[in-house]
């Protein structure tokens, strides 16, 4: 799964049903996947929606 999502967030353009296939064969089901699709697509959003209007972090965040 984590090769599927790490994919899915670094090289989008590569993504193919054998990427599909993979977790269907690890056991996922249809409805699984769709959702580590979902989960992954949004943070995605997210992180860019921020990036794109300068959102900084919280303090907390900070390293020290």
């Amino acid at each position: 799964m984590l090769d599927y999502v790490a994919k899915l967030t670094l090289e989008p353009w590569n993504m193919n049903e054998s990427d599909v296939v993979r977790l269907r064969d690890a056991g996922f089901s249809d409805s699984a996947i769709l959702d580590i699709c979902q989960v992954t697509g949004y943070y995605a959003f997210v992180n860019r929606l921020a990036d794109g209007l300068g959102v900084e972090l919280e303090h907390y965040w900070e390293q020290d």
